[in-house]
């Protein structure tokens, strides 16, 4: 799916639940952030599978940051489609991007857009030390970069 003018994203889709919504009846706000987990988890299984390997193995994605600006309300039965692309991939970093769309009667709305700031790091006893991305997860978010990726040494 494409996100702005040449950019490709990854889609995840929800469809909202009573149980993300507040006493008003909206979507509570913190529900966005989950979101942007299950999307980024999504594009790991779908197109770095390998990474779970990694993972079990020491490497570990360390959410740094993560935000998002709220544009327009959500309620319950709201189809969603959670739109990531990467926005940056420097040394052992990466900033993924999102974009909440409103789908519903096919008529998409821009509700909300948000990031995360990731870095790669590996286990050594109980401390954390950078390491590049992995050419794998590399390899995969390439496609949906922003500006093209300079090759890794």
């Amino acid at each position: 799916m494409n996100r702005g003018i040449g950019v490709r994203s990854y889609e995840y889709t929800h469809t909202v639940t009573f149980e993300e919504t507040n006493l008003v009846g909206n979507v509570f706000y913190v529900n966005h952030l989950r979101w942007q987990g299950h999307c980024r988890e999504m594009f790991l299984r779908d197109h770095a599978p390998g990474l779970l390997q990694q993972l079990r193995e020491g490497l570990a994605l360390v959410t740094l940051e993560c935000s998002c600006q709220y544009y327009a309300e959500l309620f319950a039965f709201d189809e969603i489609s959670v739109r990531m692309s990467l926005g940056e991939l420097i040394q052992n970093r990466i900033v993924v991007k999102f974009e909440y769309w409103r789908t519903n009667e096919g008529n998409p709305l821009l509700v909300a857009r948000g990031q995360q700031r990731v870095a790669c790091m590996r286990r050594q006893g109980e401390k954390l030390a950078p390491v590049p991305v992995p050419a794998e997860l590399r390899d995969a978010l390439s496609p949906y970069a922003e500006r093209p990726l300079i090759a890794s040494a």
